[in-house]
């Protein structure tokens, strides 16, 4: 479980938020600076996905390889998510899940399911140390994309649903910390009762 530090300000929740996003969208750090300031612990679809790959005894890239030959990869993955999901969603404690699907996954389970984004170039710029070039990253999404809807029939450019969807590359990384702190510190959950809810997805 993460703590919080001198250097961040802390937060006194007991909220279920949700970060999905791109790659390069600024999640990762995002989601860091949460955890350590609302003390709680945070999970990506990543985490999971390296998870499964040791389960099976794979390197990443071999599974994902496997998961763009078939469903079953990509379906554990959700499935687990979906399950931690369930388990925070009652808990009564500060947690933050972190994938692209994170926000449909949890459904009415989260309080604020948040979506990062920039530009492309922003993006790419800021994965330029990960293995994976532009037409690599590009592939990557309009495939992913097309799975999400031939799986769960769901568009994942729909983001309507989403409470709070962030441009990152108008603001620093304290300003979109700051941004979503205070979604977190003025949140009222009389009002979350006539609100659009998440439609949910049966993996």
């Amino acid at each position: 479980m993460a703590t919080a530090d001198s250097s961040t300000e802390r937060i006194d929740t007991t909220l279920f938020l949700t970060v999905s996003g791109p790659p390069g969208c600024g999640a990762t750090t995002l989601c860091e600076r949460l955890a350590d300031a609302m003390g709680c612990p945070y999970v990506s679809g990543g985490d999971i996905f390296r998870e499964l790959a040791e389960d099976r005894d794979m390197s990443l890239n071999q599974l994902t390889a496997k998961a763009d030959e078939d469903d079953e990869i990509d379906r554990a993955l959700d499935q687990r998510l979906q399950q931690i999901a369930e388990k925070w969603g009652t808990a009564n404690k500060p947690f933050i899940l972190e994938s692209r699907l994170a926000g449909w996954l949890a459904g009415d389970r989260a309080d604020i399911r948040v979506w990062l984004d920039a530009p492309k170039e922003v993006r790419l710029d800021r994965i330029e140390d990960r293995i994976e070039t532009e037409a690599e990253m590009r592939v990557r999404e309009v495939s992913e994309a097309g799975r999400y809807e031939s799986y769960y029939e769901i568009d994942i450019a729909d983001r309507s649903f989403y409470d709070l969807e962030i441009n990152t590359a108008r603001w620093s990384k304290q300003g979109v910390f700051t941004l979503v702190r205070t979604a977190i510190e003025e949140y009222d959950p009389e009002l979350d009762e006539g609100a659009f809810r998440t439609p949910s997805i049966d993996v």
